[in-house]
């Protein structure tokens, strides 16, 4: 509820201050991947926000992150803080700056488009190889994020207010309705492979947003199948090359082996 609504003469309010606020849990110590005094590379599992995205979010991955972090080490607690983000379905590696001056060199290397960035993607239908290179709106015309002049024609060019994004899409493997594919990021702009994939007339599976370009059959699925296969930069401190790399998780596998063909 907002603190500030004005609350009718005759509502009733039910006010349990006995009720304790939900405690944060803590992230499973196996998804740790790497933490130093720098920064702290994770393995998102699915259903999980990154950071709040609603006044009151709590139990985000930075706070179960946080929570871990402060047990392991009570004697060095610095905030942590984000420089990239994966939608709530999304799982895969991500990472987290524990210092002001580590942010501000790792946002110079996502900016410089010099982090690598794989993810695994199941798309329906027949999926090509192909890169993508569009200019995003926040509206492409019918409410929701899109590419400049793909769902909307126009004839001018694409406005200050969009940003450039690129997708290398690489097929894997051809399923029964559907595709394998890697997307490389040079960009990491929002929803962006979401968006890429749908306008190329394969969106994801499990996809429930960027949706309108599926024709043929639709594969159920709880969340979107995307996974955040590797990520690779140099640390923002000592300079010394680090990649990571995390398997997608059981829901991803157990869906990819029921659409292969069989051998």
């Amino acid at each position: 509820m907002d603190p500030a609504a004005r609350v009718a003469p005759d509502a009733t309010i039910d006010y349990r201050p006995d009720i304790p606020r939900p405690r944060v849990g803590e992230l499973d110590r196996a998804r740790l991947l790497y933490a130093d005094r720098d920064l702290a590379v994770v393995d998102k599992p699915a259903n999980l926000l990154t950071l709040p995205y609603e006044r009151g979010d709590r139990n985000t991955l930075i706070d179960q992150t946080r929570v871990l972090l402060r047990r392991m080490d009570r004697s060095y607690d610095p905030d942590l803080s984000a420089v990239q983000r994966l939608d709530k379905g999304t799982t895969g590696v991500l990472v987290f700056a524990r210092t002001l001056a580590a942010k501000r060199e790792l946002q110079s290397q996502f900016r410089a488009r010099s982090v690598e960035r794989i993810y695994l993607a199941l798309v329906h239908g027949e999926a090509r190889d192909q890169s993508h290179e569009t200019y995003l709106l926040a509206d492409r015309g019918d409410g929701i994020r899109g590419s400049h002049g793909v769902f909307r024609r126009s004839r001018k060019g694409p406005p200050p207010e969009s940003r450039f994004a690129k997708t290398d899409v690489r097929v894997l493997e051809r399923l029964r309705g559907a595709t394998l594919v890697e997307c490389s990021l040079s960009t990491g702009r929002q929803h962006q492979i979401r968006i890429h994939l749908s306008e190329d007339g394969n969106p994801l599976i499990g996809e429930t947003v960027y949706r309108r370009e599926l024709s043929g059959q639709e594969i159920a699925a709880p969340r979107p199948m995307l996974h955040a296969l590797r990520v690779g930069f140099d640390h923002p401190r000592t300079g010394k090359s680090l990649r990571f790399r995390t398997e997608p998780p059981d829901d991803f596998r157990a869906l990819y082996e029921s659409l292969r063909y069989p051998e």
